[in-house]
């Protein structure tokens, strides 16, 4: 009598058991994990219509808006990070945006950027900040095509702009070295946000860095993390391999990198490059804060 209960007993524990785990692999067959990283080799990518865009000016998503591999909820700051190509002779569309900062940066070509109803002429290597609330347009008078960089924040509605157009060059920056990081890499410091005492341009707010690292052959950045930080890369020329994962130890993975490769990485993600032995390499990247509850202007 007691044995048939134990085992009666026995055969609810098992067939509880088995409910329990059947219905937990449900769940986790349900469950999306978000990644810790995007990746995107910008040749391959295909332009979409923006509210930018015109017959000779044409906007490439990649990352952020415009780019269906990007998970809403893994970008949480970073609005859009995109490649701007304006024909010759073209022109883009003007516009304005209440809760976005964006930085610029010109990649080829000569243009005019017509910011706040004065027209300042740009070229390759330029960078400038274009805030929250001020309209803004490009256009180009040369024959040949202007390539920029579009790189956006969610800031809070209506921030404030600066005075003026802050703008400046990526050959007017020194190289350094930084005390945090190997000295096979030097950095030029462009942009940081509004009350930064050691970038070209102190403008922003959700930015945080807009910098190129130059990478001697065989070095590194060593892989690290930023707890609080989301962070792009594009490797400019150059090839090696980049790291991204989870973790901070760096063993999480290295890919195979070559010129137009563009990583997102989020918060807490590993990331790191390693160069060939072959060449210098030059990597431009932005750093920008992850909103949190106790920035809560900035939480979307």
């Amino acid at each position: 009598m007691v044995q048939l209960r134990h085992v009666s007993v026995r055969r609810i524990l098992v067939m509880l058991l088995g409910a329990a785990i059947g219905c937990a692999a449900a769940q986790s067959q349900e469950r999306k994990i978000d990644p810790t990283y995007l990746h995107q080799y910008v040749p391959d990518l295909q332009s979409k219509a923006a509210d930018i865009s015109t017959e000779t000016c044409q906007y490439t998503p990649i990352f952020g808006w415009g780019d269906p591999a990007s998970v809403a909820s893994i970008m949480r700051g970073v609005a859009r990070f995109g490649e701007l190509t304006i024909k010759a002779h073209g022109s883009c569309k003007e516009v304005i945006y209440p809760a976005e900062e964006q930085a610029w940066v010109v990649m080829a070509g000569n243009g005019q950027l017509h910011y706040g109803g004065e027209t300042s002429p740009v070229k390759t290597r330029d960078f400038f900040y274009v805030p929250a609330t001020v309209a803004h347009s490009i256009s180009n008078k040369s024959g040949a095509p202007v390539q920029i960089f579009i790189m956006g924040f969610k800031v809070e509605a209506n921030t404030a702009p600066p005075p003026k157009l802050m703008i400046a060059n990526i050959d007017e920056i020194k190289k350094q070295v930084l005390s945090s990081h190997p000295d096979s890499v030097v950095y030029q410091l462009m942009m940081g946000s509004a009350n930064s005492k050691r970038d070209r341009l102190a403008a922003a707010h959700l930015l945080t860095s807009l910098y190129v690292m130059e990478f001697q052959p065989g070095g590194t950045n060593f892989p690290h993390h930023h707890d609080s930080e989301e962070e792009i890369y594009f490797l400019m020329d150059g090839h090696g391999e980049m790291v991204a994962g989870d973790g901070a130890d760096g063993l999480a993975g290295r890919h195979a990198a070559k010129p137009g490769d563009a990583y997102f990485f989020r918060e807490n993600c590993t990331v790191g490059f390693y160069n060939s032995s072959d060449g210098p390499a030059h990597i431009l990247a932005v750093r920008s804060v992850f909103p949190r509850p106790q920035y809560p202007q900035y939480v979307k």
